[in-house]
């Protein structure tokens, strides 16, 4: 007997056209009208409608009352985390987090990069204040956070450079500074990262602050995760080769050991 593959096999064919109007709005990294998510995935909008009516009903999207605007709703993050946590990275980082927890007196997470960019998906909470700033599913800045800073050095994607851009384009507006200022000094920062081999944030994306991230690579040498923590100045070390960053960099090595990195050179 042979086995059909999947596109041979009956389906329906409703849900699969409804998914269209999700891939819109999983693509576009903003609230969308009605009208923009049906011309985008092709349908009379009146059509889409109905569709999105049976989306609210299951929370997979949510509706802004005042502005009638679409977007991804709480079933969707919660899919996206639980498909997210299936990747080996997630699921072995675990037991390593807990112990740079313990070692370091911080809160420690992990983040990958998710469709609007780098996203934490797992949390070790040292108690503290520091708590309020970080849960899964937050996506962070690529030019003011740690985080951030790490996948814009060391991640390998041609839409995060497109992010990146936007995300200078923004900050220029609203700082009332020009471009090129803000991009000469992200490139600055991000050389020393890359000559560290580890990012670092001091109160520049939430005041009184500090925060490390330690890229993570799998057996192909890719970037795949970063290791991040966080504590209050005064507090946390934000040196180059204090102890915390030294933790930050060895728990990263050994989930990159994990993941295969440097197995094909041995």
């Amino acid at each position: 007997m042979v086995t059909k593959v999947a596109s041979d096999r009956q389906g329906i064919q409703s849900v699969e056209v409804g998914f269209r109007l999700l891939r819109v709005l999983a693509a576009t990294n903003r609230p969308m009208m009605l009208r923009d998510i049906a011309k985008g995935a092709g349908m009379p909008a009146a059509k889409a409608h109905r569709y999105m009516v049976s989306f609210l009903r299951v929370g997979i999207v949510e509706q802004d009352a005042s502005s009638g605007r679409y977007d991804l709703g709480a079933y969707a993050l919660e899919l996206g985390l639980s498909g997210l946590g299936r990747l080996d990275p997630v699921r072995l980082s675990g037991p390593i987090l807990e112990a740079l927890c313990e070692e370091i007196h911080e809160t420690v997470a992990l983040a990958v990069w998710g469709t609007h960019g780098a996203t934490i998906v797992r949390i070790v909470d040292a108690g503290g204040p520091i708590t309020i700033t970080l849960r899964p599913g937050t996506c962070l800045s690529l030019c003011k956070s740690a985080t951030g800073r790490a996948f814009s050095t060391f991640y390998r994607s041609p839409y995060l450079k497109k992010m990146l851009d936007d995300e200078i384009r923004e900050l220029a507006e609203s700082s009332k500074t020009a471009v090129t200022t803000i991009r000469r000094q992200l490139e600055k920062n991000l050389s020393e990262i890359r000559a560290q081999g580890i990012a670092r944030a001091t109160g520049s994306l939430t005041p009184g602050i500090n925060g490390f991230s330690a890229p993570v690579y799998d057996h192909t040498g890719s970037m795949v995760a970063a290791i991040t923590s966080l504590g209050t100045m005064g507090e946390f070390n934000a040196e180059w080769d204090s102890p915390v960053a030294k933790a930050m960099l060895e728990s990263a090595s050994t989930l990159s050991r994990r993941l295969g990195y440097g197995s094909l050179a041995e």
